[in-house]
C-alpha cells in the first residue's frame, strides 16, 4: 500500500531536506576553514622562513647555474651533465648520521643539537655560495664544479638539519601544513635564487650575483637564532654523550636504517624506497632541460623570469597550500595519487607549448598547471616522508629518505641533455609523461595492499 503525503507535509519534508543540504555544506566550509588554522601556529610559519633558507641554494647550482653556461656556449649535452654535481643531494643519507649524533664544539652547547649544525651548514653555504660565483665557467670549469660540488654538499647538509627540526617541532597533526609551508618557503627561495638572479644578471656580473645570494643566508640563521631547540631530540643527545666508538656507530649507523627495514617488513620497506624514487622522476626529468627549452624557443631571460618565476611561484604557493589541505582532509595516500596524476599531466603541457613555440600566453598556461600541480604533489609527498620516520632518528631516516628522492633528479635525470639533443622537444616532453608511470604504478599497488604509513611512523600491512 502505498501512502501519499499531503502537499504541506511533502513541503515540509522537502525544506527539511534542503536544509539539512545546506547545513552539511556550511560544516564542510567550517570544517576546512578550521583545518586551514593550522598555518597561524608559530612552529610552522617558522618552517616557512627555513624553506627559503633550504630552497634558496638549489638553483644556484642546477637552472641559473645553466643559464649562465648556456650563455658561455657550453652544450646542452654539458649542461645535463652539471647535473650529476647535485650528486650530495642524493647521498646526504651517508653523513647524516653524524649530523643526528654528534656534538658540536660551541655551537651545541650554546645554540643545541639542530640549530648548531643548522648555523655551521648555513655559514658554509655563504662562503661556497661567494666562491661559486667567483668562478669562470670556461676557463676554470674544474674550479667551478668543484665550488658547486662545495655548496651542494652544503646545501644538502642543511636539509638534512631543517628536515629533522621541522619534523621533531611539528605534531603529527601539523605535518601537512608543515609540508605546505616548508614547499612555500622553498619555492620562495628558489625564485630569490631563480628570478631575483636572473633579474640582477640583466645589470650586473655573476659574481656580484652570487654574492647577493649568499647574503641572503642570513634569512635562515636569524630564523634559527629566534626560534627554540626541539624537544623531541633530548634521547639521542643522551645518547651521543655514552662512550665506545662500536656502540655510538651502532646507534647512529646501523640502528636507524635497521628499524626501517625491519618496522613492517623489509619486501613493504623496499617497496615504499621504489616509490620514493620514482614518483618524482618524471617532473625532475623535464626539469633538468626547463631552462634551456624556454631559452632555444625565444623566451628572454626577463621572460622567463616573470613568467616562470614569479607567475609561477603563485601558483606553486596555491598548489602547496591546497595540497596541504587535501592532506588534512583526504589523507596522504589519496592525496598523492591525485596529485601524481596532475603532476603526469603537467608534462605534456610542456610538449603543447613546444608546439606552440614562443607565445606568452601559452607558457602562463603551461607554468600555471606545472607549478599548481607540483605543488600540490611536493606538499603530499613531503607529509609522505615525515610520518615514515620514526622520532628517534629522524634526521638519518629523513636523509634517506629524500637522498632516494633527489635519485630521481641528479643520477637518473642526468642523461636529459642527451635524450633532448636527440629528439624534438615534443618527444622528450611526451618521454618525460611517460616516466611519471612507475612511481603511480607503485603507489597504486601499496594503495591495495594498505602499506601505509601510521601514528608513530609505524608502517600498517594487511
Amino acid at each position: 500500500m502505498v501512502v501519499k503525503l499531503p502537499i504541506d507535509t511533502k513541503r515540509r519534508e522537502t525544506d527539511r531536506h534542503s536544509r539539512a543540504m545546506n547545513d552539511a555544506v556550511t560544516d564542510d566550509r567550517l570544517n576546512w576553514l578550521a583545518s586551514a588554522r593550522v598555518y597561524l601556529d608559530r612552529r610552522v610559519i617558522a618552517i616557512l622562513f627555513l624553506g627559503f633558507s633550504s630552497g634558496m641554494p638549489l638553483l644556484l647550482t642546477f637552472s641559473t647555474l645553466s643559464i649562465w653556461l648556456a650563455e658561455e656556449g657550453i652544450s646542452k649535452s654539458s649542461i645535463g651533465l652539471f647535473a650529476l654535481l647535485a650528486t650530495p643531494y642524493s647521498l646526504k643519507f651517508l653523513w647524516a648520521p653524524f649530523i643526528d649524533r654528534l656534538r658540536l664544539p660551541i655551537l651545541t652547547p650554546w645554540l643545541g643539537r639542530r640549530r648548531g649544525w643548522a648555523i655551521l651548514t648555513q655559514l658554509a653555504l655563504v662562503v661556497g655560495i661567494v666562491g661559486l660565483g667567483g668562478s669562470d665557467p670556461v676557463l676554470g670549469t674544474w674550479t667551478m664544479a668543484a665550488w658547486a660540488v662545495f655548496v651542494a654538499f652544503a646545501s644538502a647538509s642543511q636539509d638534512v638539519v631543517i628536515d629533522a627540526y621541522r619534523v621533531e617541532i611539528l605534531e603529527e597533526r601539523q605535518y601537512g601544513a608543515g609540508s605546505a609551508m616548508i614547499v612555500a618557503g622553498y619555492r620562495i627561495g628558489m625564485l630569490a635564487s631563480g628570478a631575483g638572479a636572473l633579474y640582477l644578471a640583466e645589470a650586473f656580473s655573476w659574481f656580484w650575483v652570487y654574492v647577493a645570494m649568499a647574503g641572503l643566508m642570513g634569512v635562515g640563521i636569524l630564523t634559527i637564532l629566534l626560534n627554540p631547540e626541539p624537544t623531541g631530540s633530548d634521547v639521542a643527545v643522551q645518547s651521543a654523550d655514552r662512550p665506545g666508538p662500536v656502540q655510538w656507530l651502532r646507534e647512529a649507523v646501523f640502528e636507524p636504517f635497521a628499524e626501517f627495514l625491519v618496522r613492517g617488513g623489509w619486501r613493504p620497506a623496499l617497496l615504499i624506497l621504489c616509490f620514493v624514487i620514482f614518483y618524482k622522476f618524471g617532473d625532475s626529468l623535464a626539469g633538468v632541460m626547463a631552462n634551456p627549452f624556454y631559452l632555444e624557443i625565444g623566451f628572454t631571460k626577463s621572460e622567463i623570469a616573470s613568467i616562470s618565476k614569479i607567475f609561477g611561484l603563485a601558483a606553486t604557493l596555491a598548489g602547496g597550500f591546497l595540497g596541504g589541505l587535501i592532506v588534512v582532509r583526504r589523507g596522504i595516500m589519496e592525496s598523492l595519487l591525485w596529485c601524481g596524476l596532475l603532476q603526469m599531466f603537467s608534462n605534456l603541457m610542456f610538449a603543447i607549448q613546444a608546439m606552440v613555440g614562443h607565445d606568452v600566453t601559452m607558457l602562463s598556461v603551461t607554468i600555471a598547471v606545472e607549478n599548481v600541480a607540483g605543488g600540490m604533489g611536493t606538499a603530499s609527498f613531503v607529509a609522505y616522508l615525515s610520518a615514515l620516520c620514526n622520532i628517534a632518528y629522524t634526521a638519518t631516516q629523513y636523509a634517506l629518505l629524500s637522498s632516494l628522492m633527489a635519485v630521481a633528479r641528479t643520477f637518473l635525470s642526468s642523461p636529459a641533455g642527451f635524450l633532448a639533443d636527440s629528439t624534438s622537444w615534443v618527444v622528450f616532453f611526451l618521454i618525460t609523461t611517460i616516466a611519471a608511470l612507475p612511481g603511480l604504478v607503485l603507489l597504486w599497488w601499496l594503495m591495495q595492499r594498505n602499506i601505509v604509513p601510521s601514528s608513530h611512523a609505524r608502517v600498517s600491512l594487511p
